[in-house]
């Protein structure tokens, strides 16, 4: 046991711990790395060269031009709500004072990197549905990754978005007009919208306040 540091004074040490601190930051960056953001950028990167090669041999209508851009984006979608899955499990979430920022931080973050890599790879290309089309679809399809990693767990919160997907499909070609279905529904549906929004919305709301289950059984 020492005395050294005990003239400083005490906003000098409380400025270290907060969000936007030396401290902060490094925690920030801790999170990030046990949460494998790296990796999910990279996948994501990955995803938009294969929605580019994709479009440049689909055509431009019909039902294969909307299926294969919206496997892309559900895949994306998973991608983000694996990351939700702490290694730490209940110890972190019982010590993390900051967590719930960190949780919406990098949620909303990866969500909108997700966003602008699709639409850079979509770019001065024909995507069905054009980017706003794209970006609610992709919001949806996040939402309800996030919603499936409270409920099931982050492991599993690729079910969410690929359940629905599948959902989805026979509604691209049997005329569906509900707005639950926002896939099949025009760009510019303002009730799809809503409804992509509003499972985006809860699945943030959800993941920020409880976070991912770590399993099953807790």
């Amino acid at each position: 046991m020492t005395a050294a540091g005990v003239d400083r004074a005490p906003g000098s040490r409380a400025r270290g711990r907060g969000p936007a601190g030396p401290g902060g930051l490094r925690l920030a960056a801790l999170h990030a790395t046990s949460r494998r953001v790296l990796t999910c950028l990279l996948v994501l990167a990955a995803g938009a060269v294969a929605l580019r090669t994709a479009l440049h041999w689909l055509p431009r209508s019909g039902f294969y031009s909307r299926q294969i851009p919206l496997t892309i984006e559900a895949g994306a979608a998973a991608v983000i709500g694996v990351t939700t899955r702490s290694p730490f499990g209940e110890p972190e979430r019982a010590a993390g004072y900051w967590l719930p920022l960190l949780r919406l931080g990098g949620s909303l973050a990866l969500a909108v990197a997700a966003a602008g890599a699709l639409a850079a790879g979509s770019a001065a290309a024909h995507l069905a549905g054009g980017t706003a089309g794209m970006v609610r679809d992709l919001a949806g399809f996040t939402g309800l990754a996030l919603l499936t990693a409270v409920l099931a767990g982050g492991a599993l919160a690729w079910i969410g978005p690929v359940a629905y997907l599948g959902i989805t499909m026979p509604a691209l070609g049997g005329g569906w007009t509900t707005p639950w279905t926002w896939p099949a529904r025009p760009p510019h549906d303002h009730g799809a919208a809503i409804c992509a929004a509003l499972a985006f919305a809860a699945g943030l709301l959800l993941v920020t306040v409880r976070g991912a289950r770590d399993s099953l059984r807790d």
